[in-house]
């Protein structure tokens, strides 16, 4: 098991919004660690120590959102770590499903940066 520590694991598979995530949370004075898509997400959820936070897309490829959710979930050391969803998926129905399934928060994409951080600032805080 890897003793990094982690902040933050963002799973994102558009390289774009993964470097701007990446960018504004280390700009914060966060450790990031970025998975490229649902598999390497799953990888890193079984070789890192829990972070503080997961902010999660829906659709990728290997695994999506809603099962990297209830993977976390399930897994013991992880289960009390905040996920955000943060996804172009705007419809009332995935929102609901995410949040039944035990995500903390859903922020639709586009998204406004300030904004994100402080929630997930808000998040990591109640968690601490």
């Amino acid at each position: 098991m890897s003793q990094e520590n982690i902040d933050i694991l963002v799973a994102e598979d558009d390289d774009q919004i993964s470097y701007l995530l990446n960018f504004m949370l280390t700009r914060e004075g966060f450790e990031v660690k970025v998975a490229n898509d649902g598999q390497e997400a799953m990888d890193a959820i079984e070789s890192i120590n829990p972070p503080k936070l997961a902010l999660l897309d829906i659709m990728m490829p290997h695994y999506t959102g809603f099962e990297l959710i209830e993977h976390i979930r399930k897994k013991a050391t992880w289960n009390n770590v905040p996920i955000v969803m943060l996804t172009a998926k705007s419809q009332e129905q995935d929102i609901v499903k995410a949040l039944e399934n035990g995500a903390n928060d859903y922020v639709v994409k586009p998204f406004q940066p300030g904004e994100l951080v402080v929630r997930l600032k808000s998040l990591m805080d109640k968690a601490a």
